[in-house]
């Protein structure tokens, strides 16, 4: 079972009130419902999802829903579940914002979805049809809803981001796509929908993957600094062979014939080393400045003589 199914059974066995559970199947019927006369219909691929669209409708309008195993649905190669509904078809979709005036509309009535639960009971009913959370072990953090009619899809949107969720909206081929990509929000999300089960496990997941992507980072950051120390020696090695070869060093300071001597001695010595060593050796103290300093007196040195 996926992520995103196991997220939708978790969430189908939870109980609201009535003006939740209205907003929630709004959403559903809003998504995924086929009008046809006399009766409509509603798809879904997921069991416990078909499930808790048919106790609704039985609990809320007291009718007869039937369902029916539907053909294979050939982009997924899932069977679709149809629930049937020819009772009291023009009060259900009138009372559910699914038509006005006997029109179709896709953007509920603030009546309906006027509170903060009852905004986020539409937002599970959406998921629950069209939304689809990526497994955080196996993917990047993605949460997203495909969704048909673009109308539904900017509300959808808007209801999103003004609960503080940063979602976008892109069209993508016939549809249109509203998504999440912010791993936080995403965990926010999964808490909106009351799914404690997927939020613990998202969470742990999460926190490894970011414990171990530091800690990547913090090897990366070694790394580098140890590339850039023995970079920096070699070139060090390589002004003192440099200065060797154009004049005696004898003939030099007695500060730039001591870095000479050491840095030969210890060749992967570090700067802040070396200024540790000669001062341990000679009992003077000489800090990592000092040391830096002496090479570019020697890089003045090989410049001035013209090497």
């Amino acid at each position: 079972m996926s992520f995103t199914s196991k997220i939708k059974t978790e969430i189908s066995n939870d109980v609201y009130g009535l003006s939740e559970n209205m907003a929630e199947l709004s959403a559903i019927l809003n998504i995924s419902v086929k009008i046809d006369n006399d009766k409509f219909e509603i798809y879904t691929e997921n069991v416990s999802v078909a499930k808790r669209i048919y106790k609704l409708l039985k609990e809320i309008y007291h009718i007869e829903v039937k369902i029916n195993p539907g053909e294979v649905n050939t982009l997924r190669g899932n069977k679709l579940i149809v629930l049937i509904v020819k009772d009291k078809v023009n009060l259900i979709l009138n009372d559910l914002c699914i038509i006005k005036d006997n029109e179709r509309i896709y953007v509920p009535s603030l009546y309906l979805i006027d509170e903060l639960k009852d905004k986020q009971s539409y937002l599970r009913g959406v998921f629950l049809m069209c939304g689809s959370i990526n497994d955080p072990k196996t993917s990047r953090y993605h949460c997203e809803f495909v969704i048909t009619n673009y109308d539904t899809a900017f509300y959808v949107n808007n209801l999103l981001n003004e609960m503080n969720f940063k979602s976008k909206l892109i069209k993508r081929d016939k549809n249109y796509m509203v998504y999440i990509k912010e791993a936080e929000k995403i965990s926010d999300f999964i808490k909106m929908l009351n799914a404690t089960n997927a939020l613990f496990y998202y969470e742990d997941i999460r926190i490894y993957r970011d414990h171990k992507n530091m800690t990547n980072r913090l090897n990366n950051c070694e790394q580098a600094n140890v590339d850039k120390s023995i970079k920096a020696s070699n070139e060090q090695l390589k002004l003192i062979d440099k200065l060797k070869s154009l004049i005696d060093i004898d003939l030099l300071d007695d500060r730039i014939k001591e870095i000479c001597f050491y840095k030969e001695k210890y060749p992967e010595s570090s700067m802040a080393e070396l200024a540790q060593i000669i001062s341990s050796e000679t009992e003077k103290t000489i800090s990592k400045s000092c040391v830096n300093h002496r090479f570019r007196k020697i890089k003045e040195i090989i410049d001035n003589i013209g090497g």
